[in-house]
């Protein structure tokens, strides 16, 4: 099974329409969403998607009753963390904040989650696997990314979204005609 994971959009809608595409082009079978849309301008463009949605809010949410009535058409959205089996037996564990998971690890093959904005993949001694995919919207560290998970065999990459450009204190802006 493939599924799509991204995170930390910040009403970043262009990012989320790559997003959206990158994982329509893999074949994903399921989406997952780490927290922190922000807003419900970032859920439309998941219309396009191919499969299911499924999502939990992040820190940042400005808006959680109109997320979670664009989620409706599209999948669920839930207060993390919360967990997922998949068709195959994977046990996946969503949540946003790592802090979060104190005490509901338990005998999941993987955790999703995200806030620190930076991308990471890594297994721990019992060989869970965790992904970070790092922030979508590319406002922090300018290096947008998302993650394909494969769960036969178990294992994931950071796919990067096109960089956005490098901005200096005290760089003049253009003039607004």
């Amino acid at each position: 099974m493939r599924i799509g994971i991204f995170a930390d959009a910040h009403d970043h809608v262009d990012n989320v329409r790559r997003a959206v595409a990158i994982f329509n082009h893999a074949g994903c079978d399921l989406v997952i969403f780490a927290g922190d849309f922000v807003s419900p301008i970032v859920v439309p463009p998941l219309r396009k998607l191919t499969c299911r949605v499924m999502a939990c809010f992040g820190d940042n949410e400005g808006n959680k009753t109109g997320i979670a009535g664009g989620m409706r058409i599209i999948g669920e959205v839930a207060e993390p963390p919360f967990g997922i089996q998949t068709k195959d037996g994977t046990r996946i564990l969503v949540t946003h904040a790592g802090e979060d998971l104190r005490g509901h690890v338990g005998d999941c093959n993987v955790v999703i989650m995200s806030h620190t904005h930076r991308p990471s993949i890594a297994r721990d001694q019992n060989g869970r696997l965790f992904v970070n995919p790092g922030e979508t919207s590319g406002w922090t560290y300018r290096k947008p990314s998302v993650a394909i998970l494969d769960t036969e065999p178990l294992d994931a990459e950071i796919v990067a979204l096109p960089e956005m450009p490098a901005i200096e204190v005290g760089d003049s802006l253009p003039a607004i005609p």
